[in-house]
């Protein structure tokens, strides 16, 4: 008997290995006593399919589990959408790196029932929320698993901006903008701009300067109950561009604060047996293991 009763499949198809991995896991379910539901898109490229399908909103009052095939990309969308629900997560990897989608395509099914059966390792990742601010109401939002990041958008041109953390100001900037990220974007556009790599398990955001016009600027890491503000400049004229796990962009024009903030809910990820954050960044941050190999 599975400890989950109800799964959802959720794919995002870009390529016929996608589709093949998609339909292998789907044929193992089927042999198994569960009942499983397709996500309304990922039921398009299983047309002979009789499974019924639904939207990512509706899995999460419905499945006791979520599997995404594909990419950390698409666990990404999938997290916003679900941690409010307490639904866990399995990643299978057909992506780039597979930091979050963490199961292989070659033993997809010997580790899908190692999960089925209760044998794995629950894993609690936080989320941020921010919000552009105009004259005190807020004018715009969105969520992130990642990161926040603002930017100047496609030109490039210096932003200016006051920090402030938990009412503290911090220092006034002129940069290409500022990447807060949680520990668990802390291995992806975060690491690019020299931030910190952070377990998952901590309760810290990573504050990271992007081209900073100083040598003193360095990244900052805060308690994960922080809330950070930041004030656009109102000399400058500049609009910023606020993104959320670079799926989700609004903007913040100048006088106007962003607020980010932890999330109260999270997103739970599953992780099958023999699962360590220091063997994936080994791997996929190419780390030796050993000197001299």
């Amino acid at each position: 008997m599975s400890n989950f009763n109800s799964i959802g499949l959720i794919a995002k198809i870009g390529n016929a290995k996608i589709i093949e991995s998609l339909q292998r896991l789907e044929r193992y379910l089927a042999a198994q006593d569960v009942k499983v539901t397709l996500e309304t898109t990922t039921a398009q490229f299983l047309p002979d399919c009789a499974l019924p399908n639904t939207s990512q909103e509706e899995m999460g009052s419905r499945c006791d589990l979520v599997i995404v095939v594909g990419g950390d990309g698409v666990i990404l969308g999938a997290a916003r959408v679900l941690a409010p629900f307490g639904v866990p997560i399995l990643g299978i990897n057909r992506g780039r790196l597979g930091f979050l989608a963490d199961v292989s395509p070659d033993d997809m099914e010997s580790k899908v029932g190692d999960v089925l059966a209760g044998n794995y390792t629950p894993e609690d990742h936080f989320l941020l929320e921010g919000e552009v601010v105009r004259d005190g109401a807020v004018v715009s939002s969105g969520c992130a698993l990642n990161d926040v990041v603002m930017h100047p958008g496609e030109l490039p041109r210096m932003l200016e901006f006051d920090l402030h953390i938990d009412d503290q100001f911090v220092y006034k900037q002129y940069s290409d903008g500022l990447i807060i990220s949680t520990p668990t974007g802390s291995t992806a556009y975060s690491l690019s701009a020299g931030g910190p790599i952070m377990h998952p398990s901590l309760d810290a955001i990573a504050l990271v300067p992007m081209f900073p016009h100083t040598l003193s600027s360095r990244p900052i890491v805060v308690s994960g109950q922080s809330e950070i503000r930041i004030v656009m400049g109102s000399e400058s004229g500049t609009v910023a561009q606020v993104s959320f796990d670079s799926q989700v962009e609004i903007n913040a024009g100048p006088g106007e604060s962003i607020l980010v903030r932890q999330r109260p809910d999270k997103l739970k990820l599953i992780h099958p047996p023999g699962h360590s954050f220091y063997e994936v960044c080994r791997s996929k941050l190419d780390w030796g293991s050993r000197l001299g190999e």
